[in-house]
């Protein structure tokens, strides 16, 4: 339905035409917290070859794409940042707007960036910026900001928490599941190590506790080293515990992941727990990393060593 001559076009409009052909464009869009690192991530798909637009608002989503657009930029990778600067109200207009795209097939994933709490306020407290969310005190915009984004923060494809992460891990992890070209047949597999005692990674998909396998750090001569030591996985993976607890876990992997796939997933974060950190879960971590089957592209990080 064309607007008459003079009138604006209605962005919530459904009846609005759009025209879906095969080589539509693949859409990511990034949304998530304040302070959570979108500058760094829309910087980082812009090196990979995506089409950047900053600050749109939910609702303008659709009309980017319209069948009048649609045709000029078909194969094209775009990325476009959707943060509270619109007014968090306007959240809930995304998710109409991203089921609108893939109903015409355009391609599209969520990347939702996250931090702890205190995490985001020093990082504002250290930038002296205000927060897009007004609240009686940034920890208040903070929490009404959460609060707004908690459905979509569940929904989204990729979610990436940057407590922890510095610039260059950022754009690591990025790159690890946008490199190539997201419809490939390839499951981009994360396996983070960690220690429970620094507290689990937020963004993982799964945890796995191993600290009831024997702990290496009690070993004068093998506290120093840590897992990727050839000594400490050996001490580590040599027990009957450790070599049933591998058995059940590469299996239990193997049958998700081309589930996940199915399910259109394309990322998944597995977190291997143990008291430091240091030791244990880097073993298995390295381990695992090296089962997975080759269809699968596989990061192995190891977050506390």
């Amino acid at each position: 339905m064309e607007p008459s001559p003079g009138e604006r076009p209605d962005p919530t409009d459904t009846t609005m035409e759009f025209v879906p052909v095969s080589d539509a464009p693949f859409v990511v869009i990034v949304t998530g917290m304040a302070g959570a690192g979108r500058s760094t991530a829309c910087n980082v798909l812009e090196d990979l070859g995506f089409f950047v637009i900053d600050n749109l608002p939910p609702r303008l989503i659709s009309r980017v794409l319209d069948a009048n657009q649609l045709a000029e930029i078909s194969r094209t990778k775009i990325a476009m940042a959707v943060d509270s600067r619109t007014g968090v109200h306007a959240f809930s207009e995304l998710r109409d707007q991203i089921d609108r795209l893939d109903k015409y097939g355009v391609r599209s994933g969520v990347v939702f960036l996250d931090a702890d709490n205190d995490v985001l306020v020093r990082r504002f407290n250290e930038t002296r910026r205000p927060h897009p969310v007004s609240g009686a005190t940034l920890a208040e915009s903070i929490a009404l900001e959460r609060d707004a984004l908690s459905e979509l923060r569940g929904s989204a494809d990729v979610l990436i928490d940057t407590s922890n992460l510095n610039v260059h891990e950022l754009r690591e992890r990025l790159s690890s599941v946008f490199a190539e070209e997201h419809g490939g047949s390839a499951l981009n597999v994360s396996i983070t190590s960690f220690g429970f005692k620094h507290g689990a990674p937020r963004d993982a998909d799964m945890v796995l506790d191993v600290r009831f396998l024997a702990n290496p750090h009690w070993e004068p001569q093998l506290r120093p080293l840590t897992g990727r030591d050839h000594a400490v996985s050996n001490y580590v993976l040599s027990s009957a515990d450790a070599s049933e607890f591998l058995e059940r876990t590469v299996g239990l992997i193997n049958f998700l992941l081309p589930r996940y796939r199915a399910e259109g997933k394309s990322y998944v974060s597995i977190g291997i727990g143990c008291t430091g950190g240091r030791h244990r879960s880097v073993a298995i971590a390295e381990y695992l990393g090296q089962q997975l089957g080759e269809d699968v592209d596989v990061i192995v990080q190891h977050r506390d060593i």
